[in-house]
């Protein structure tokens, strides 16, 4: 009997092209694009050749590759659905401290609700409450930094490679290991942004601050219900197993749906539109990284990729410009082909906590690094606030956040 099936290295290239086709074509054919029908096809123009032939050579791996897909949009979808009810409204003075504690609060958030929940939850009251100044992009891009990408570093819900990492067999509670890189690079960014919008509130002029003060208005939270609805969710994760741990989060979702009042949603300008669309591209994902997957287990150690600070740094590199989950499950697949102490899931405890920072950090480097950022960005923009183009961003990111990166790799992962 023959040993594991590994893929020609051509069968890489449909993973290759999925990866490059969602980083580029919202690019050069936004409006093409914009149907979540033809992400569907295009996943599926790419993904059925892989499909036929896992069919034929190794079934399980796919039908284990389909479970994980259910379990990551099943997650994603009771999120994303139970956080659209929450709804938080009004006006605070929109000072340097209040916005720095805006933005921890939501740091803090998304490692429970996500990376995409926080984000919306999060995003409209602090563009309400900063509407009367003029000077907010910044406020934005380390909004991004913080809410849509670091802080989700916490667990398993925080963000999707990490949801992947517990799919493969990475505890629960696992993550919570990475409370000391968290705390620093959250508390770096906040003391930076505090900083920035001190010297911003100053230039803005007498008139806007005064008008900033006479319309506050107490913030209110609506949906307070979902946030027992998202604890459910949590332990449902912890502690359940497929397929009840599915069942249990599709019946919160839905008891979200049926519970909270339609014109909260409305309100939050709630759509299944962004979950519809990370179902379509996931589905590509999915199906064509399988070979890409076995090809790094069986040869990974034929890399020159070792050390954590190396996986850190590969990792993050790639998270910048492609999606952050399906790069997280490669460069995992690649520590497990290069015989590393099992201590987690086929890999040492410093190798993993290399490829969950670089896969959860660095994909605040782009725009394109993690799927919130470009609905925050569009958002913004929405709401009138100019917002900086893709390379202006990078200037942002490659200024503040490269150097902390580099801090992070010299006091963690030496």
């Amino acid at each position: 009997m023959g040993g594991p099936f590994v893929p020609a290295l051509p069968w890489v290239l449909p993973f290759a092209a999925m990866v490059l086709g969602i980083a580029v074509l919202p690019l050069i054919a936004p409006r093409l694009w914009e149907s979540n029908l033809r992400k569907l096809g295009f996943s599926a123009l790419l993904g059925l050749p892989v499909i036929v032939l896992y069919l034929a050579r190794e079934p399980e791996a796919l039908l284990h590759t389909a479970a994980d897909y259910v379990s990551f949009i099943v997650l994603l979808g009771a999120l994303f659905v139970i956080s659209g009810g929450i709804f938080l409204e009004g006006d605070i003075e929109a000072t340097p401290r209040n916005n720095t504690a805006l933005l921890a609060g939501g740091a803090a958030l998304a490692s429970f609700i996500g990376t995409t929940g926080a984000s919306m939850v999060m995003i409209r009251p602090l563009l309400l409450s900063n509407r009367e100044r003029r000077h907010v992009s910044h406020t934005v891009i380390f909004f991004i930094f913080l809410v849509s990408n670091v802080g989700g570093c916490l667990t398993p819900l925080g963000d999707p490679p990490l949801f992947l990492g517990y799919l493969q067999g990475v505890p629960f509670t696992w993550t919570l290991r990475l409370l000391p890189e968290w705390a620093a690079a959250s508390g770096a960014l906040l003391a930076i942004y505090y900083l920035w919008d001190r010297r911003a509130y100053a230039r803005e002029t007498p008139a806007d601050r005064l008008r900033d003060r006479l319309e506050v208005r107490p913030l209110r939270l609506a949906g307070k219900e979902n946030f027992g609805l998202l604890l459910g969710v949590v332990i449902a994760v912890a502690f359940l197993r497929a397929p009840w741990r599915e069942a249990a989060m599709l019946v919160l979702a839905a008891a979200s749906l049926w519970r909270t009042p339609r014109d909260q949603r409305v309100a939050n300008r709630f759509t299944f539109h962004p979950i519809a669309e990370v179902a379509a591209l996931f589905a590509g994902i999915f199906a064509t990284m399988i070979p890409a997957l076995d090809l790094l287990r069986a040869r990974g150690a034929e890399l020159g990729v070792k050390a954590p600070w190396q996986y850190f740094w590969a990792t993050g590199a790639l998270s910048s410009f492609l999606d952050n989950a399906p790069t997280y499950m490669t460069f995992l697949a690649l520590a497990q082909g290069q015989g590393f102490t099992p201590e987690v899931v086929g890999v040492s405890h410093e190798v993993l906590r290399a490829i969950s920072l670089g896969a959860v950090f660095m994909g605040a480097n782009t725009y394109i690094g993690n799927g919130p950022n470009f609905m925050v960005r569009a958002i913004a923009e929405e709401r009138g606030v100019g917002m900086p183009s893709f390379g202006g961003y990078m200037l942002y990111s490659g200024a503040i956040l490269i150097p902390l990166f580099v801090l992070v790799t010299l006091v963690f992962l030496r």
